[in-house]
């Protein structure tokens, strides 16, 4: 017997076709969506559709059509089950007690601090990637990528003339998600979020309502920027210091509430962020998500820069003087030469790759840290397939701006929007991204890389376009963000130590760390450096927290 029809629509897509605008307009969101599918050419109307959005359609008899925005914003998951196609936005509503644990979701979680699409946490349910599509015609499903960036940046750039149209752009793109309820936004004291409390003021004329997460602990609190932000554009602030005990109080919550086990340490200081506005009555939060992905802000990009010099060094140089000299035992021996051995070692490893040497899981060593028998049965190569693959779809863009789109994937798409959108969600607070609008991203296409990182100067043209707009201060600092200073506080306050080391100590017992590891990390790395193994401790702690809520009694066979 045939049952009802499904349509999943969310989000605020933005269809560049004049008559699908006109049927949005008029008949709605879900009526442009059926127009567009029944086209001829739905693989050319998909490209033409911006915004933040998840929309699935699945027939009576289960076949269906399903896709997502360019940066994910909105989740979409599937299955195939009684060869009909289920979907919804959490994995978790897709799952019953029958579903089982995929093992190598496990070691991909603990890989990039977060599992990346399609997988999920469970077997045979699947997440959309950003900007990709998905049909199911009763006999196979196919999914594809319906948008690649295509960068294609301006030979003769006037900067005069961009600076008029990027604000232009910018103010437009606050505006559109602005819906009428009290103005409000993330404020961090940062260039992004700084960005959008005054864009706010010069949309609305009148200042926003900002909220900011402080930390009493040194090296960690920016909130004297966040004030110099509100006080520049009439915002009314709105301020919050994180302690220990909130960490300890909320954790379980935090973890829980994701459809699967989520590492991004900010998540927490975000909540408690969205909480805040929630409680003054703010339905919508405007964040500050993208500007350094767009615009060349991550100091990774300086760095890489750097490595990126070696190649223009004659190879005759590298390979008769500088490799041989510098892989000498003496040079080992010796503070510069050894530095200079260190930057010859990473900057001979191509991208993307050379970005895992400083990947947490990689650097401990996976034998040390889990257990022989899920070791066993995950194939360790499939993260950096899954990177390399993310790296070549995007063709004969410079290095810099294939990094980027990398990161929309990486940093954007898998981490920090679920992030946002996730601790909003348990908030109560909608959220809406401008820096991630589609005429946004379009200019930022337009770049010319030295207007991104000049030399070694990070997202030069933002920031320059904004001087004078935005405090000095505000432009001259470093990048920070909701940081959480996790790792020096687990060790001095006495509940959130306990939940931490006996969740670590419950992940042995469940056949996932290796024995011994969690009585290392505790002892021996955690006390040398407090900032980077806490991390680890964080998403080992937040894995487990997830299992304890979602899945009790799983445990390595």
């Amino acid at each position: 017997m045939s049952e009802v029809e499904q349509f999943l629509t969310r989000g605020l897509p933005v269809f560049e076709d004049a008559a699908l605008q006109r049927v949005a307009r008029s008949d709605g969101v879900e009526a442009a969506w059926r127009v567009m599918f029944a086209s001829a050419n739905v693989d050319a109307a998909l490209s033409r559709v911006s915004g933040d959005f998840a929309m699935a359609f699945v027939d009576s008899e289960g076949l269906g059509v399903a896709m997502v925005d360019r940066f994910a914003t909105r989740s979409l998951c599937w299955r195939v089950r009684d060869g009909r196609l289920a979907v919804a936005e959490r994995a978790d509503e897709l799952a019953d007690e029958t579903t089982a644990i995929d093992l190598q979701a496990i070691y991909d979680y603990l890989y990039f601090h977060c599992i990346p699409s399609p997988r999920t946490i469970y077997q045979g349910i699947y997440r959309l990637p950003a900007a990709h599509s998905l049909r199911f015609d009763g006999r196979a499903v196919r999914v594809w990528r319906y948008w690649v960036p295509h960068f294609a940046p301006q030979r003769q750039a006037d900067f005069k003339s961009l600076k008029a149209e990027f604000f232009r752009t910018l103010k437009d793109a606050v505006a559109r998600q602005l819906d009428g309820s009290k103005p409000a936004c993330f404020l961090s004291g940062g260039t992004d979020s700084s960005s959008v409390a005054g864009l706010i003021q010069a949309v609305t004329g009148q200042g926003a309502d900002g909220y900011s997460i402080g930390f009493e602990a040194e090296g960690y609190d920016e909130m004297e920027y966040a004030r110099l932000a509100a006080r520049r554009f009439g915002a009314r602030h709105h301020e919050y210091y994180v302690t220990p005990q909130d960490i300890a109080d909320s954790i379980h919550k935090v973890a829980a509430h994701y459809d699967q086990p989520f590492g991004n340490s900010s998540a927490l200081p975000s909540y408690y962020c969205a909480r805040m506005a929630a409680a003054d009555g703010v339905t919508r939060l405007l964040a500050g998500d993208g500007g350094d992905e767009l615009f060349g802000g991550n100091a990774r990009y300086a760095k890489q820069r750097v490595f990126g010099w070696y190649r223009k060094v004659p190879s005759a140089l590298r390979g008769t003087v500088l490799e041989p000299l510098l892989g000498t035992a003496l040079a080992r021996r010796m503070s510069l030469l050894r530095k200079g051995g260190s930057y010859v070692e990473q900057a001979r490893v191509p991208m993307p790759t050379r970005q895992n040497m400083y990947n947490l899981l990689l650097r401990v060593g996976a034998a040390e840290v889990l257990s022989p028998a899920l070791l066993a049965v995950v194939d360790h190569s499939l993260p950096t397939q899954h990177q390399q693959h993310t790296w070549d779809e995007v063709q004969g863009a410079s290095e810099l701006n294939t990094t980027l789109a990398f990161d929309w994937r990486y940093t954007l798409a898998e981490s920090d929007l679920p992030k946002v959108v996730g601790m909003t969600g348990l908030a109560g607070v909608q959220v809406g991204f401008p820096l991630l609008d589609g005429q946004l991203l379009d200019f930022s296409l337009r770049l010319p890389d030295a207007y991104k990182l000049r030399g070694l100067k990070l997202r030069w043209f933002f920031k320059e376009a904004l001087r004078g707009f935005l405090p000095d201060e505000i432009i001259a600092k470093s990048k920070h963000g909701f940081g959480l200073p996790f790792g020096v506080w687990v060790h001095k306050h006495a509940a959130l130590h306990q939940i931490t080391r006996d969740a670590l100590h419950s992940l042995e017992e469940r056949g996932v760390l290796r024995p011994g590891f969690a009585a290392k990390l505790w002892q021996e790395l955690l006390p040398q450096h407090p900032g980077y193994y806490g991390e680890m401790v964080w998403i080992l702690s937040m894995l487990e927290l997830w299992l304890q809520a979602r899945k009790p009694a799983f445990r390595l066979a």
